[in-house]
């Protein structure tokens, strides 16, 4: 196959931005042409306006509609994507002048989720999402979609449900809905067992790309998929994590998080990003590389703040400190960490950073039980973990992990 045949797989993508005086205009259009890309697009034209508020028929002008469809015939363009959320009417009427697909900011997120949901309750959470999207902006967008055949903005629920009228979509949320409800039901169960069990967790969270996954591998050789790309991970992962004082806690990634992320997929990830709400310590991983590092950590304090987060420690980590080229321009963040997740730097002052915010519901101790009463080792492998344990010529010392209430019946054998 050609390079020419490549790229003609790939759909050839027009951007179009609105400039409305944001300060961040110029980053979010960079970061659409990175969601473009993941999505599998090849974009060809970016065009921005500037204008003091959106048209209301058409978003841009008139102007430059009919210069967008110029571009659109003259670059042999497949589909517009546009950097805002479109309403049903602006979708319409951009769609009859340009002559072909046109999708939104929130349209391009819903595709890559939907491309990157590898389990059944993943792809659940996107279908619900897409169809609660689509489903105010059926009307008069069913025949062009059809007509306009695969790409961005047709997968996960696919053509065949798009087609469908409104009381069909209705009936297949239900459903979806019914079945995350029971999915969430077994998320608390596991919740409260953990509680039960005093089982500390430690949620990831933080922007897409960010390197949460490889952190993840790093702390406990998870082996998650860990790629350079935006959303390479949409499905929770949780893994053991042992501490430096022996303590044991299980560790969560999480979906990465963006500007704008869609109202709808927020919620129908919520028992997900549950995990991180509830979770006894938060580290949010931050690009230490990237030139919006205070842009990144206000969108994901933003979401954990709608998540209920609360007062509820968080750890900032820096990561990819080893790109930071030695400028050191990183902004004060209380309780924050400088690491590199690929080379393994600075993980160990982040595992001491975590056992100070875990709540203490057990703490590493050397016992020596005298012979006598060795018939308390099996309440000790009930009630912890034993670390190391030796005979000597005064009874059994033992290193263990233990339940600070159980060690109180112990005191008189620490050492």
């Amino acid at each position: 196959m050609t390079l020419q045949d490549n790229e003609r797989e790939q759909e050839r993508a027009l951007l179009v931005g609105l400039n409305l005086g944001q300060l961040d205009f110029e980053e979010s259009m960079e970061e659409l042409e990175l969601l473009a890309e993941s999505a599998g697009c090849r974009v060809v034209v970016t065009t921005t306006q500037s204008l003091p508020a959106v048209v209301r028929a058409t978003y841009v002008g008139t102007g430059k509609i009919q210069e967008i469809a110029e571009i659109c015939k003259n670059d042999d363009i497949d589909v517009v994507i546009f950097n805002n959320e479109l309403s049903p009417m602006q979708f319409r009427n951009i769609e009859k002048v340009v002559g072909v697909k046109v999708v939104d900011r929130t349209t391009l997120i819903l595709d890559i989720f939907a491309k990157r949901a590898r389990s059944s309750e993943g792809k659940i959470q996107v279908e619900l999402a897409q169809l609660q999207y689509i489903l105010p902006r059926l009307a008069g967008r069913g025949t062009a979609l059809s007509r306009l055949g695969g790409g961005i903005g047709t997968r996960g629920p696919g053509e065949t449900k798009l087609e469908t009228d409104k009381r069909h979509i209705r009936q297949r949320i239900k459903v979806l809905q019914r079945q995350l409800d029971i999915i969430e039901m077994r998320r608390k169960a596991a919740r409260e067992r953990r509680e039960k069990n005093r089982v500390c967790t430690v949620a990831i969270v933080g922007y897409t790309n960010a390197g949460k996954s490889t952190l993840l591998n790093a702390l406990t050789n998870a082996g998650v998929l860990a790629e350079d790309k935006l959303f390479a991970t949409l499905d929770p992962t949780a893994r053991a994590l042992k501490l430096p004082d022996g303590r044991q806690v299980m560790l969560i990634d999480t979906v990465g998080f963006v500007r704008d992320l869609p109202h709808h997929l927020v919620e129908a990830f919520k028992s997900t990003l549950a995990e991180a709400a509830e979770a006894d310590v938060v580290l949010n991983v931050v690009d230490a590389s990237s030139c919006e590092i205070e842009k990144h950590l206000e969108v994901t304090n933003r979401l954990l703040e709608e998540l209920g987060r609360g007062d509820k420690p968080v750890i900032t980590v820096f990561n990819k400190d080893d790109l930071n080229d030695g400028l050191g321009r990183l902004p004060v963040v209380k309780n924050s960490v400088r690491i590199s997740a690929l080379l393994g730097y600075g993980l160990d002052r982040l595992l001491e950073a975590i056992a100070r915010e875990i709540p203490r519901n057990a703490r590493k101790v050397k016992l020596l039980l005298p012979f006598s009463m060795i018939g308390k080792v099996a309440k000790i492998r009930e009630k912890g973990e034993i670390l190391s344990e030796e005979y000597t010529e005064s009874g059994l010392l033992l290193e263990a992990v233990l339940d600070i209430e159980f060690i109180g019946e112990l005191s008189s054998y620490i050492i």
